[in-house]
């Protein structure tokens, strides 16, 4: 208790009294003195026993405070509050339940809750509700209320308990349509994704920033097998010839956000080796930082083959598998510039077979386009892997040879050992196996000859045509002695 500034104490004030009554009773100092103690010893008492109530009228006071506040905070909570009966008539709401239902809550108190709950939910809130008055536990679910003026019905979740009591069941509703309208956008970018990732002609794989896979599209059973990939290190396939280049591609992804193209080889869970061509992108966090790498990859094996197979056919021919006269042009230009640094001479030999006409006219084309694919064979088995045999056309044949010597001499007889080589390779008894048209296999034996011209080059002191015609005229020299035989440009640049 407060007190007032300026009054006597109220031991003071009783001493004084109990010294007047004294006085003016006669009673002795003894008496008084014993008097005067008790009355003390009762006004501490007195005096306790009111601090106790003041206590007591301050802890009220807190409580009635503190309700205060959890009154306020019920009354201005974000979420939507009600009390309602087992027929869903609402006792009491907050200001966000009113809010969320669009009256004022005095209008609302007594009206059932289940009058606004859509059609689609009305079932099932109905359950729900029973449940929770059955059962007397902390209870949830989502349901869709249909609000006054709203075009479609919100979602929301309901979580509820009861005071079975007083038969009264406190629910907290959250509007969740936003979190559901995310819910709804993310399992569509997942089933777009899952669609794209399994019907793509190629394979989906993320990786985390260190490699370890996170996805892989269905796609990738096709080269891993059925086992779980998940937590993988995504390098142990790529060929170990190929795996550092692609593991620091990765960590420079990593490092700058940028993805990369890349070609590399990758081996199967049966052992085989295909190409693969793969396109990464980053996936960057919030602060971003690269969190995850998407690598969409395809096999560019069968690409890869047809295109050698172009080039090939471009620069061979498709009979004989020689290279032709276009891939024969671009190697004696560089024989030549390799005879200018080293000043070795380079060969030349024209090869026609002699009387080949007959074999298609008695045997047919069959029999003819036999006997050029082993004639192929038999000349490029005479010669060095680093010289070069093509088909010119038709019968005839060229083969180059390159860094023979820097003597003329010497390099002439080079040249002439190998034509005297192939002139005996190619005289050899031909066994062709022709097959009628009606499936039946005949056996012919053929023999062959071959007229052989022979000239030599050094540097670009001819021309490529020039060459080309000087070894033709020695051919035709050959041909006019008899065939069979080999003819030589002897003149010395």
């Amino acid at each position: 208790m407060t007190k007032k500034k300026g009054a006597p104490a109220p031991a003071d004030e009783l001493r004084r009294c109990a010294e007047e009554r004294l006085v003016t009773r006669g009673e002795t100092t003894a008496d008084m003195q014993a008097n005067l103690l008790k009355l003390v010893h009762e006004l501490q008492v007195h005096q306790i026993e009111l601090e106790m109530q003041n206590d007591a009228l301050v802890a009220a006071q807190a409580e009635i405070e503190d309700g205060q506040r959890f009154t306020d905070l019920y009354e201005f909570a974000p979420v939507a509050y009600f009390s309602i009966d087992p027929d869903t008539s609402i006792r009491l709401l907050n200001q966000a339940a009113a809010s969320l239902l669009g009256l004022p809550a005095t209008q609302l108190k007594g009206l059932r809750l289940a009058t606004y709950v859509a059609a689609d939910s009305l079932s099932a809130f109905s359950h729900f509700i029973d449940g929770v008055f059955a059962k007397g536990s902390h209870e949830s679910c989502e349901i869709n209320l249909f609000l006054k003026g709203a075009e479609a019905p919100i979602a929301v979740l309901v979580e509820a308990v009861t005071d079975r009591q007083r038969r009264v069941c406190n629910l907290a509703i959250t509007d969740i349509s936003a979190r559901k309208s995310v819910e709804d956008s993310l399992r569509d970018q997942k089933e777009f994704f899952r669609l794209i990732a399994e019907n793509i002609e190629g394979y989906i794989a993320v990786l985390d920033h260190e490699g370890r896979r996170i996805y892989n599209s269905p796609s990738y059973a096709e080269l891993m097998g059925d086992r779980d990939l998940s937590g993988s290190i995504s390098f142990a396939e790529i060929h170990p010839a190929d795996r550092e280049r692609v593991e620091q591609a990765f960590r420079e992804t990593v490092t700058s956000g940028l993805g990369q193209h890349l070609e590399y080889r990758f081996i199967t869970a049966k052992g085989n080796v295909r190409l693969m061509e793969s396109h990464g992108g980053a996936v960057r966090d919030g602060e971003g930082r690269v969190k995850y790498v998407v690598v969409v990859t395809h096999d560019v094996t069968e690409r890869h083959e047809a295109a050698e197979r172009i080039h090939h056919l471009a620069f061979h021919d498709p009979l004989t598998q020689l290279p032709n006269r276009l891939t024969l042009s671009d190697r004696l230009q560089h024989a030549m510039a390799a005879s200018k640094r080293s000043g070795r001479y380079g060969a030349l030999l024209f090869l026609d077979l002699d009387n080949f006409k007959p074999v298609n006219d008695i045997h047919g084309h069959v029999a003819g386009d036999l006997l050029l694919v082993q004639t192929a064979e038999r000349i490029s088995k005479c010669v060095r892997e680093m010289d070069t045999v093509a088909r010119f056309g038709g019968d005839e044949f060229v083969v180059m040879l390159g860094e023979l010597d820097v003597n003329f001499a010497s390099s002439m007889a080079q040249a002439k050992v190998v034509a005297e080589k192939i002139r005996a390779a190619i005289s050899e008894p031909y066994f062709l196996d022709i097959t009628a048209n009606d499936g039946s296999l005949r056996h012919v034996e053929h023999h062959c000859t071959t007229s052989i011209g022979v000239t030599l080059f050094l540097n670009h002191e001819r021309t490529e045509d020039e060459v080309l015609k000087l070894a033709d005229v020695a051919m035709y020299q050959a041909k006019e002695a008899g065939r069979d035989r080999v003819s030589y440009v002897t003149s010395c640049p």
